[in-house]
């Protein structure tokens, strides 16, 4: 794939470009999917493509290729260079970042036992039996292996290879038409994995929600499991790069410096985590990946840069370069000094969301948004859970939300799956005076 690289990097150069990141992904993907307690569909895939950005006196572009012949090659980079010429200069761009650097292996991110990994099924079956043993009906989901390949070449030196692995599992667990649960779990070693657990949650809370009944609408405290919050994490990670804050889709304009949470919130992108599925040793510019601290108790630190938006800034990178925009690798929500159960029990009349989907933002740059619990929610009588509610809606603000965090847990957990695609570390989250609206169907 180097050679590739390298032959797009000098044609590239040849037709006038100026900055040129070129980024070669090699995949190859495992796919179990089980519905009704058994496994339905067994798949494979192996996938080679390449991102590419190039810059042409300040004006900026990018593509992917899938074919990777000479001849495709050619053409996409005359096309490319057709394209970019009608744009307009960007005359805020200030180059990438200029290698080479040198990079340390990060523990827990590549495992021989995944890549080697014949018969995945048995960790289904595990899941599945968890979710049965605590009263689920009907189990289904997915599960993935992932073994991904990164080659990069810059025409600022660098050159760039990293390996990785994962597997991962997502399971929901039904009883009747409304009562589901979900569970999850996502590492880079295998001996990590524990499907179990995924299963046994899902179970749990689809027992739990047995005969909901319709809830009402108000202000309530709320403890959003970690599975709910991540989704809100990793929306907030998107609202953190600076190239959001700029178009205007994020409610962190102008507010470096400023209070946009709870003292009690510190939460920051770690890209060079052990076992974190976003983990990878370089961002698409090459600088090495860290740790970057994006609210310190409550004060908004930073948003994520790349290079070209650190001179702007005249700061530096914080490693989070994507090949248009900067992004985050691993949200990290430090954890608090609660029990879950000290959780629960600072709630006198309130509500605990499992998990939500749908999240939509009414106004990006005030943060009004709204999203729906699905699977499990249930109404909370000081401290305990009384019963199953149905059909509510969140209805509030994301800098309220963050302003209102009372409680956080002291245990973290990994969420990533298809509706948390930036992998998200929290604990279990207690907010104060949360709208909550009914849910039309």
């Amino acid at each position: 794939m180097f050679e590739v690289n390298e032959l797009i990097l000098k044609k590239a150069k040849e037709l006038g470009f100026g900055d040129v990141v070129v980024l070669a992904h090699e995949q190859n993907r495992r796919q179990v999917r089980f519905a009704n307690n058994e496994i339905i569909v067994a798949k494979n895939w192996h996938t080679q493509k390449v991102e590419l950005f190039a810059e042409y006196e300040k004006r900026v572009a990018s593509t992917t290729l899938a074919a990777l012949d000479e001849n495709t090659i050619e053409k996409t980079l005359q096309m490319l260079m057709k394209s970019v010429k009608n744009l307009a200069p960007k005359e805020d761009y200030y180059g990438i970042a200029e290698g080479p650097f040198k990079y340390k292996d990060i523990p827990e991110t590549f495992d021989k036992a995944i890549v080697e990994l014949d018969e995945p099924n048995e960790y289904v079956e595990v899941a599945i039996n968890a979710a049965l043993e605590e009263g689920a009906e009907r189990v289904a989901g997915v599960l993935y292996t992932d073994h991904n390949k990164l080659y990069l070449t810059t025409s600022n030196g660098v050159e760039a290879f990293d390996a990785g692995t994962g597997i991962e599992i997502s399971v929901r667990a039904f009883i009747g038409d409304e009562e589901s649960g979900h569970g999850t779990n996502s590492v880079r070693i295998l001996k990590e994995f524990d499907p179990e657990s995924a299963g046994r949650k899902a179970g749990e809370i689809a027992k739990l929600a047995t005969n909901p009944i319709q809830g009402e609408a108000g202000t309530f405290d709320v403890v959003f499991d970690p599975l709910a919050f991540a989704n809100l994490l990793s929306y907030m990670s998107f609202m953190t790069s600076a190239f959001t804050v700029e178009a205007g889709f994020s409610f962190l304009v102008g507010k470096l410096g400023q209070k946009v949470a709870n003292e009690k919130v510190s939460l920051k992108d770690v890209g060079n985590m052990p076992n974190a599925y976003g983990t990878r040793k370089f961002d698409d510019e090459g600088v090495p990946t860290r740790e970057t601290k994006i609210i310190e108790n409550g004060i908004l630190k930073t948003y994520l840069l790349n290079t070209s938006f650190a001179r702007k800034y005249k700061t530096e990178t914080t490693a989070n370069a994507g090949l248009l925009m900067p992004k985050a690798w691993n949200i990290y929500l430090e954890a608090g000094d609660y029990s879950k159960d000290e959780i629960f029990g600072e709630v006198k009349h309130g509500i605990y969301i499992t998990n939500v989907w749908y999240t939509r933002f009414q106004n990006y740059v005030t943060g009004d948004f709204s999203t729906i619990p699905r699977d499990g929610a249930f109404l909370i009588e000081n401290g305990e859970i009384v019963k199953p509610i149905r059909n509510i809606r969140v209805s509030d603000n994301f800098q309220h939300i963050l302003e209102n965090i009372a409680a956080l847990g002291k245990d973290l957990y990994h969420v990533h799956w298809w509706e948390v695609t930036t992998p998200v570390f929290t604990p279990y989250v207690l907010v104060k005076n949360v709208e909550i609206t009914k849910a039309t169907k």
